[in-house]
Parts: structure tokens; sequence; C-alpha cells
């Protein structure tokens, strides 16, 4: 009996510790599977080719191989801050929604840029090419209709054609409409 007169449920405390056990390891254990097949450790190299391991950024990936920047900058100069904490966490908030998206198959075609993902990339192009376009932006940087490197230069990290195929939607498919 407990201090108070109850009885004391030894057994049944002890088979509910047993079954959170199992659960937490059955959870590690799949968690851990998952990041080994997925081969989660390379996704914190700066290794462009850690960009393929999901199949469906291959084109993203063959067309920088053959883009004017194969040479001076990888993917992670592009689309990822230079400073170590918001790298990291553009690097998990990038990670969770790709493997959401691409597990779930719900990610649109083609793939598009994020809007918090683009600002990071217009920041990167000013980092490295701030000083030759500095007189064109002339503090256009924060606006909403500010000028993006991308606008005119889209093809310069991917090609003309990064996508899967199918059919162009958005923008891109409105300029060639209009032209």
């Amino acid at each position: 009996m407990s201090e108070e007169g109850a009885p004391c449920d030894r057994g049944g405390i002890r088979a509910r510790g047993v079954a959170l056990a199992l659960l937490g390891g059955l959870a590690l254990g799949v968690g851990a599977f998952t990041f080994h097949y997925a081969e989660g450790l390379s996704y914190f190299s700066t290794d462009p080719a850690a960009c393929t391991n999901c199949h469906i950024m291959r084109p993203q990936y063959d067309s920088w191989l053959k883009g004017s920047h194969h040479q001076a900058a990888g993917c992670v100069d592009c689309h990822l801050p230079v400073a170590f904490l918001p790298k990291y966490l553009a690097k998990a908030s990038n990670g969770w929604h790709h493997s959401k998206g691409f597990t779930l198959e719900n990610f649109h075609e083609p793939i598009l840029i994020k809007p918090g993902n683009s600002a990071i990339l217009q920041e990167n192009c000013l980092r490295c090419h701030g000083e030759l376009v500095h007189p064109l932006l002339a503090g256009a940087r924060t606006d909403r209709d500010a000028v993006s490197c991308v606008h005119c230069h889209a093809a310069v990290g991917h090609g003309e054609s990064a996508g899967l195929g199918g059919p162009e939607r958005g923008e891109q498919a409105e300029r060639t409409q209009h032209e």
C-alpha cells in the first residue's frame, strides 16, 4: 500500500514504461533508417551532388553542370545564407519542405522557388555581383517591385529548361505567350 492507503500498481507502471520504451525505440529506429536511406549526412555538406539524392532534382543539377556558374558557385553559394545559424535554419526548413513534398508528391511542377528562398538568392547575387550592379539597383532592393536579378537572368544558374517536363506554368509561360 502507498502512503495514502491506495494499493501500488507497479506492474501497470512497468508495462507502460516498457510500452513507451518500445514505441520510442521504434520511432528512433525508423528515423535512423530513414536518415541513412535518404543519405541525410550528405545534406550537411556543400557538395552539389547531394541535391541529386532526390531524383527530382537531377534536371537542376544537370543544368547547373552546364551553366555559367558551374566553375564559380555551388548550390549552397546561391541558395543558402552565408552566416552559420541562418544557413542551417534554411537547410532545416528546406529539408523539411523538400522531404514532405517529395514523399507526398504534392509539390508544384516545375519546381518553383519560395519567396523566402528567392530573397536569399537575391542577397547572394548581390553579395557576389554587388559592385557590378550597384548603380542599377540604387536602393531598390526591398520594395515589392524591386529589381530582381533572376527576372532578367533566370537561366544563369540552371539553364533554360530545368524542369522535369510537362507544361510550363506561371510567369515564364506568360512571357512566352506575349512574345
